[in-house]
């Protein structure tokens, strides 16, 4: 299963690892973006767990930035003096009032403006006889007392005077105050109407923004206060923090929603060919056993004949080979009569019940299997991979020795336990756990391909590039070999060189795998395109070309995505998004997908209904010279 796990810097690339854990599946897609960024002039502001990007386009997006296991965000400080201290305790208590009344500034009472003399008594019948200077000086007094009132927390009487005022002058002042008011009532419909009415006078009037986007998120209307605070953003130049957490808040809440019905939707469905394909050869291939071969005399009807079935189709390795392989392994449980096999049906079917998504049910499976047939060790190091995903990671390396106890050679829980060690940033004994791998079975050729790329982690880039030259000399007619290869390559900006291996990758997956070929080699060069020569055209091409071949590889969605974004193209981008979020196989990749839809369908808006905040967020995006520093 490729994961997309990240390079060390400086990186401009991801090596895809072909046979990850689950945990880290959904950086295949969104890892890749966040690098991508990188290599493109984007103005990047940290938003709690999401950079907010605004390229060279104008395009505003988000890229989810959360901890992955075993990585930490903490970094040591310097000792600070007393002063700063003092200021930045100062700062937290300012912020803490600020979130305490949910606006962020309210009307203060002033004592300069004060009335000198009674409050004027206005009506709508009266205030018409006025003079348009008495009518102003009428509204500044009558302002100036509901500031008062508004600070004597009498907001009723307040909600009074500020009305007044408005009769004498309105202002977009006096209906954000008075919506400060209804705010603190909980009276958010109020809250919306008047905020609005400043708004019409004032289109970027920030607290009337930012009071109206609180009142929708009470109002649950979530994506109109994601607009509110994201073009309050903007306006403020991401520069007010209770603006951006907000933000990051309603992105967080809408994609959850959303999430939620998509998932429920979903059902029982397969991710891509290419996904499955990549989980699938992370294990090393078995013959039929002694049974359930050719040899064996089995009806397609009975158990076990529905067994070898399910086996037969995986062997196809095609979207439809997979469905009729799951098929047939619920089938053959179904059917029973399995014998000292219902171990390895449980196995396989707990297999693809995790690669739908279903990470509850499979774990049921699987400790049954092992209940079963203690002896099959593939069955902890599955399961281990879903403890690791459901956020375990002691259960997991606890099956990794329970497989060791019953069979200590086995190279695949090696393999796979690097894996562990290589997602929890463990890269030391990641390595070691390959090598053992290796020295088991040398045979296998994605032992070879991680180690290089554990090796490229660590910074050791002469061993790891050592490794990958050894890897295609003694594997020269497997694709998988030069696609990595190529990706280091891409990594240290060699383009021509790691094109020509992508495009070698092509040649044979065509030659060896015709009805289902890996696809990843076309977006990774795409990708080397685009960063190369920022040919968007035909980066385009080639993921539409992987599309056509598998429609549902996550990653060519993705990529696409970005790269319709990247031009400026948002309505197209966000049916790619919205896409991505419909292939997504856990909740967690769903939400996330959605966030980006939502960013981008958000910024879709923002240029609808305020083409000046569009055009200075393309200034803004100009006026930035060098990468971020993501």
């Amino acid at each position: 299963m490729s994961s997309g796990l990240p390079l060390p810097e400086p990186s401009k690339s991801v090596v895809i690892d072909t046979a990850s854990l689950s945990s880290s599946s959904s950086a295949s897609v969104w890892d890749r973006i966040s690098k991508w960024v990188s290599e493109n002039k984007a103005l990047v502001y940290t938003i709690a767990g999401v950079a907010v990007v605004v390229t060279s386009a104008g395009v505003v997006y988000y890229l989810s930035d959360s901890s992955r296991p075993g990585q930490s965000s903490h970094t040591p400080e310097k000792k600070k003096s007393k002063n700063q201290r003092r200021r930045e305790k100062k700062k937290a208590e300012e912020e803490k009032k600020a979130k305490a009344s949910s606006v962020q500034d309210e009307p203060a009472v002033k004592k300069a403006e004060e009335p000198s003399d009674e409050i004027p008594e206005v009506d709508e019948a009266t205030v018409g006889q006025l003079d348009e200077e008495t009518r102003k000086a009428y509204a500044a007094k009558l302002k100036a007392a509901g500031n008062k009132a508004y600070g004597s927390k009498d907001y009723n009487k307040a909600i009074e005077l500020y009305g007044k005022a408005i009769l004498c002058k309105p202002d977009p002042v006096f209906y954000s105050n008075r919506a400060a008011c209804f705010n603190v009532l909980s009276e958010w419909a109020k809250v919306v109407e008047d905020t609005s009415a400043a708004l019409a006078m004032d289109s970027e009037y920030v607290k009337a923004l930012n009071r109206r986007a609180i009142a929708y998120e009470h109002l649950e209307k979530f994506s109109e206060a994601l607009l509110d605070f994201t073009a309050s953003c903007i306006i403020d130049g991401f520069s007010n923090e209770v603006s951006r957490v907000a933000l990051e808040r309603l992105l967080k809440k809408v994609a959850e929603k959303k999430g939620k019905a998509i998932l429920e939707a979903k059902g029982n469905k397969l991710p891509s060919p290419t996904f499955v394909s990549n989980y699938l050869q992370s294990f090393r291939p078995k013959s039929l056993p002694e049974g359930l071969d050719e040899s064996a005399d089995l009806s397609e009807d009975s158990g076990k004949g529905q067994l070898r079935k399910g086996l037969l189709a995986m062997d196809q390795k095609t979207g439809d080979g997979y469905e009729e392989a799951s098929a047939a392994f619920t089938k053959a449980l179904e059917v029973g009569d399995l014998g000292e096999f219902e171990a390895l049906a449980l196995n396989l079917r707990a297999t693809f019940t995790y690669l739908q998504g279903n990470a509850q049910n499979a774990l049921a499976d699987l400790n049954k299997s092992v209940e079963l047939d203690p002896s099959l060790v593939q069955s902890y190091i599955k399961r281990a991979s879903l403890h690791l995903e459901l956020g375990n990671k002691d259960a997991a390396a606890d099956d990794f020795e329970l497989a060791i106890t019953h069979n200590k050679d086995d190279p695949d829980i090696y393999y796979h336990r690097a894996q562990l060690h290589f997602i929890l940033g463990e890269f030391a004994e990641a390595a070691k756990d390959y090598q053992k791998s290796i020295d088991l079975d040398r045979t296998f050729i994605y032992s070879h391909i991680q180690l290089g790329v554990t090796q490229y982690k660590m910074g050791s880039v002469a061993s790891a590039m050592a490794t990958f030259r050894r890897s295609v000399k003694n594997f020269e007619d497997v694709p998988d070999v030069y696609n990595y290869y190529g990706e280091l390559l891409l990594d240290q900006q060699n383009f021509s060189e790691a094109i020509e291996k992508f495009d070698k990758a092509v040649e044979m997956e065509k030659q060896s795998k015709p009805l289902g070929i890996n696809v990843l080699p076309l977006i990774n060069k795409a990708l080397a395109l685009f960063q190369w020569k920022h040919d968007f055209q035909e980066a385009e091409n080639l993921c539409q070309k992987a599309l056509i071949i598998d429609p549902e590889c996550d990653i060519a969605v993705g990529t696409m995505a970005q790269l319709l974004l990247q031009q400026g193209k948002v309505s197209q981008a966000l049916k790619y998004f919205e896409r991505a979020a419909e292939l997504a196989r856990t909740e967690a990749e769903i939400i996330n997908a959605i966030s980006y839809a939502e960013a981008t369908r958000t910024q879709l808006e923002v240029q609808e209904r305020y083409p000046q905040l569009a055009a200075r967020l393309q200034s803004m995006g100009a006026g930035f010279g060098g990468p971020p520093g993501l």
